[in-house]
């Protein structure tokens, strides 16, 4: 869910100055001042709402990254591992056979 704090936060402002223009007497401004009230308290608390489900996103998004990241790392150096044991078969193949140049594995 996407919340942008700026357009509740106008939103409720709006509201808000509505209805004190039409508010008259004291008793509905001050029922007005309420309702204000309330919408600020509202447009908080979706914010807040918003801060935490965007913070457990970046943290799963987190977890996902760094377990991608390890699977890529092993891979790379078990394919190195395997290039290291051909190298070393084919070193050890070419010394038996004789070819000149060849070294056997270490």
């Amino acid at each position: 869910m996407r919340v942008r704090l700026p357009s509740i936060i106008a939103v409720s402002a709006i509201a808000a100055l509505s209805l004190g223009v039409v508010a008259c007497t004291e008793a509905e401004q001050d029922q007005t001042a309420a309702e204000a009230d309330a919408a600020g308290d509202n447009a908080e608390a979706a914010a807040a709402e918003a801060g935490q489900e965007l913070q457990e996103g970046a943290a799963a998004a987190g977890e996902v990254l760094e377990a991608g990241a390890m699977k890529a790392a092993q891979a790379v150096e078990e394919g190195a591992g395997n290039l290291a044991d051909r190298l070393e078969e084919n070193q050890a193949e070419a010394a038996a056979e004789g070819r000149p140049g060849a070294t056997p594995p270490a």
